[in-house]
């Protein structure tokens, strides 16, 4: 992956703000603007929240797909297309950091966790046990990679850190789609809860360990 291109990591912090659709006022936006021009220093908590943004859109649509796959709703393709929408965000928002190439690559095998994951709803739903492991196989071989990207970018990612992260990313989603299927709405909740709270804890991570690679972009103090 290439390195750190850019003069101030503002950039990904204002790209991530625009995907991830977080508002703000015209005269935040101009403010914001001005202070990235002239290299400040970005807010820690700033970075942080709009990273998480990104996750939060992940897990969520991630939840609603669920939902309308299972349940055979008329919104289903669009819920698979914002979803999808998703990955290429996240994908964007690394470029201005670790270059076009592994944005690229990030948002394709983010782009490929989905449709698995498309795949293993579908089995699921047609008690096609088959179908369901064989996607569960492709699931986790995918997630090795994406460990394995992430952890070729930045020192502080450990690859069996962030392996461990997804597969409980996957664990969770599995619950949801099994206790859904069981009709079994606590167990259905309670994972969709616990996972929403891991993919904080994710996106934190992955926040941590960018500002700990570049710290002087980043200032502690608003």
């Amino acid at each position: 992956m290439k390195k750190l291109m850019f003069g101030t990591l503002a950039v990904f912090f204002f790209t991530a703000l625009a995907i991830g659709e977080v508002k703000a006022s015209p005269k935040m936006h101009a403010m914001n603007e001005k202070k990235a021009a002239a290299g400040s220093a970005i807010h820690q908590a700033d970075f942080k929240n709009a990273m998480r943004k990104l996750w939060e859109d992940h897990i969520e649509y991630t939840r609603n797909f669920i939902i309308s796959a299972l349940a055979g709703l008329d919104d289903t393709n669009k819920v698979a297309e914002r979803l999808l929408r998703n990955q290429d965000d996240i994908g964007d928002a690394i470029k201005p950091i670790y270059g076009e190439e592994a944005g690229k690559k990030l948002s394709g095998l983010l782009r490929d966790h989905i449709l698995i994951a498309a795949d293993i709803v579908k089995a699921a739903k047609a008690s096609n046990n088959a179908g369901v492991e064989a996607g569960e196989k492709k699931s986790h071989a995918n997630v090795d990679d994406i460990a394995a990207l992430l952890a070729g970018a930045n020192p502080s990612w450990k690859k069996a850190e962030l392996t461990d992260m997804l597969y409980k990313h996957l664990d969770f989603t599995t619950t949801e789609v099994v206790s859904r299927l069981k009709k079994d709405w606590p167990a259905d909740m309670k994972a969709y809860d616990e996972g929403h709270e891991h993919m904080l804890m994710f996106a934190d991570m992955l926040s941590d360990g960018i500002i700990k690679q570049h710290p002087k972009k980043f200032s502690k103090v608003a």
